[in-house]
C-alpha cells in the first residue's frame, strides 16, 4: 500500500459541491491499494501514519506523531499513486488493485484508523474529489508497505 502524507493545518474533500470530509491541524493522506496488498500492508501503513513523528515538539523538532497532537487524519483513496511512469507520456494504472480490492482495504484502513484514532475523516472511493489543502512546512512523506514476496 501507498501513503502520500502531508501534514496539514486544514484540508477538506468535496464531492459534487458538498464537503464530505474536513479537518484541522492534522495528517491529509492519499491512499492507494496495489496488487497483491491485504490487510497486513493496510495495518502497516496506519501504524506507521499514526505514528509518524511529523509534528515539532517545544524544540522545533519533528518528534511528535499526529497520536501525540490528537491531529485530525483525512484518509482520501487515489489509485493514481500505483501509476507506473516509466514509459511514454501515458501513465499505467496496471499495479494498482482491482476496484473492488481498493475499495476493501480503504474501507479496512478507515475502520482501524477509526478504532484507533479520534478524528477521522474520508474522501469517497471512486469518485470524483475536488481536495484542497494547507501544506504546514510544507511536509510531504511517501510511505509505501509491499506485500510479503512483492518483487519491486
Amino acid at each position: 500500500m501507498i501513503g502520500l502524507l502531508q501534514r496539514v493545518s486544514e484540508a477538506a474533500v468535496r464531492v459534487g459541491g458538498e464537503t464530505v470530509g474536513a479537518i484541522g491541524p492534522g495528517l491529509m493522506v492519499l491512499v492507494c491499494a496495489e496488487k497483491g496488498d491485504t490487510e497486513r500492508e493496510a495495518d502497516q501503513l496506519l501504524t506507521k501514519l499514526l505514528g509518524y513523528r511529523v509534528f515539532s515538539d517545544e524544540a522545533g523538532k519533528m518528534n511528535r506523531s499526529v497520536t501525540d497532537t490528537a491531529g485530525g487524519l483525512l484518509l482520501v483513496p487515489q489509485f493514481t499513486l500505483a501509476a507506473d511512469t516509466r514509459s511514454g507520456t501515458r501513465p499505467s494504472f496496471s499495479p494498482a488493485a482491482a476496484p473492488e480490492d481498493g475499495r476493501r482495504l480503504f474501507d479496512y484502513l478507515v475502520r482501524q484508523a477509526c478504532e484507533r484514532h479520534g478524528i477521522v475523516q474520508t474522501g469517497v472511493f471512486g469518485a470524483d474529489m475536488q481536495v484542497s489543502l494547507i501544506n504546514d512546512g510544507p511536509v510531504t512523506f511517501w510511505l509505501r508497505f509491499d506485500p510479503v514476496g512483492a518483487s519491486r
